[in-house]
């Protein structure tokens, strides 16, 4: 069953749908992103680069929106690089530099973007930034990064995308971020990271019920760690990796959600491996890093 638990007083928060209750159907056509152009943020690496693989694999033209530009002694990928593998996978790459904190910046970008491939189908709000600090204990700096980046680069880039994203057949944007779970438990100990990365997902609440029927707008989160960067540099490193998943499995559940249509699956709050199951597919051991580590001991995702 595809549930999840949302705990909120009733009186201040709308009844959020039971994805058991929502009719997600695919379209008539065979499902492929053959053609559809992806507008990624962060793509560089991790899981925004793993969906722009999987897209690029049936022939989609792939933006990279992404800062950097030159090669990071602990961050593997640059938007050139990216671009690069999009085109080796079989799709078009194109390599934007972009900070989405830059309302210009974001808007340049996807001007360049609809330039090169004629329009935008599916735009993916991933780029993020992380601090798990307690309150005394976040520099105000680094909450307004996390701010500016997760929610503010968000609202921007879906406002800036929106116009291109009405003209397309099947339109859909997709935030990882989490459920609004509102127990207490995900604020306490990261008050300020929580509250950027559920700005995230209020855009999802607030523009599905606004595009409604126009685009479809969801978000995506992983049920446990996924092995990316910020897992080995910020999260506890090799172990916590090693009892992890790989990027693939955000990429494939996102394939599901991004070839169903717009009309009939918006304002919901996948988890990955919900999104799998109800494909059929309940085996999710190619996805360890780790083949070895039975899936009850891998290592939850926040807010799960």
């Amino acid at each position: 069953q595809l549930t999840h638990s949302f705990l909120r007083p009733p009186s201040l928060l709308p009844v959020m749908k039971n994805l058991s209750e929502v009719d997600c159907g695919e379209s008539t056509s065979p499902r492929s992103l053959h053609g559809k152009t992806l507008f990624i943020t962060g793509a560089s690496r991790g899981i925004g680069l793993a969906i722009g693989l999987r897209a690029a694999r049936e022939g989609a033209n792939v933006a990279i929106a992404a800062k950097t530009i030159t090669p990071h002694p602990k961050l593997p990928g640059t938007i050139f690089t990216a671009a690069e593998e999009i085109n080796k996978a079989g799709g078009r790459g194109l390599a934007l530099e972009v900070d989405v904190r830059d309302e210009s910046s974001v808007q340049n970008a996807v001007d360049a973007c609809v330039k090169e491939f004629g329009g935008i189908d599916i735009l993916i709000n991933n780029a993020s930034a992380i601090s798990l600090t307690p309150t005394e204990a976040t520099d105000m700096k680094r909450y307004d990064l996390m701010h500016h980046i997760n929610t503010r680069g968000t609202f921007l880039c879906s406002k800036v995308c929106l116009p291109h994203l009405k003209k397309s057949a099947n339109a859909h944007i997709l935030n990882i971020s989490p459920p609004l779970n509102m127990e207490s438990k995900w604020f306490g100990p990261h008050v300020a990271y929580t509250m950027a990365k559920y700005g995230m997902s209020m855009c999802v609440l607030g523009m599905a019920e606004e595009y409604k029927g126009i685009v479809g707008v969801n978000s995506l989160w992983p049920r446990t760690a996924i092995a990316t960067a910020a897992v080995q540099n910020l999260l506890g490193g090799g172990e916590v990796v090693r009892a992890s998943r790989t990027p693939e499995i955000m990429a494939d559940a996102a394939w599901h959600v991004l070839t169903r249509t717009q009309q009939t699956c918006s304002g919901n709050f996948f988890m990955d491996d919900e999104v799998l199951a109800s494909e059929g597919v309940t085996d999710l051991t190619k996805y360890n890093v780790d083949p070895s580590v039975p899936q009850t001991e891998l290592t939850p995702d926040f807010f799960c």
